[in-house]
């Protein structure tokens, strides 16, 4: 049953009055997933976003999927199928990292987005695929109403010192240690 009042249409558009820096890393699950719950309460409000995916490549990931079909969601992916292996980085690879780098910049400053996440940077950063001078140099040129959202494993201690928020995501458990692997729906 739906609430009286409740509508299927979206909200006019607000803007945010001060926007922040927040990371969401960890060897636990879920810093994705909290990002892009921060993504549907802006969608909910009206904010525009824009979600660049730094090494989720071709993989059919159910999020990308339904992200790209709603109003005011702009999703770009970069990276190939497959692992980066930090010990073996292609030439490729890090070209695609470079590259979601450039459209983080554009994104963050070019004045059409309220929220912009950049999903699996501090890996990018941590294995080398882009120049953590240059990730820092985006916060500092962030607009002040243009929310960020960093997520990833290994956050360069750099990063969350410019950060406004950090919630690290702590593995107690994880049912890929008893060989349960990912399963689509839930974790893709």
């Amino acid at each position: 049953m739906v609430e009286e009042g409740l509508e299927h249409s979206l909200p006019a558009p607000e803007s945010l009055p001060r926007g922040l820096v927040q990371i969401f890393t960890g060897d636990g699950k879920g810093k994705t997933s909290a990002a892009l719950g921060v993504v549907l309460r802006a969608l909910g409000h009206g904010l525009k976003v824009c979600v660049i995916f730094f090494m989720k490549g071709d993989y059919p990931y159910g999020e990308r999927r339904i992200l790209s079909e709603l109003p005011n969601v702009t999703v770009v992916s970069f990276g190939s199928k497959g692992f980066v292996n930090p010990e073996d980085v292609k030439p490729e690879q890090r070209e695609a990292a470079e590259r979601a780098l450039a459209a983080a910049r554009e994104a963050v400053l070019g004045g059409n987005y309220d929220l912009v996440v950049l999903d699996e940077v501090n890996v990018a950063v941590a294995w080398r695929l882009v120049e953590l001078d240059e990730v820092m140099r985006l916060l500092k040129d962030k607009p002040p109403q243009v929310e960020l959202i960093l997520t990833g494993r290994r956050a360069d201690r750099k990063l969350v010192e410019m950060a406004d928020l950090v919630t690290e995501m702590l593995k107690i458990k994880h049912p890929y240690d008893k060989g349960v692997k990912a399963r689509k729906g839930i974790d893709y």
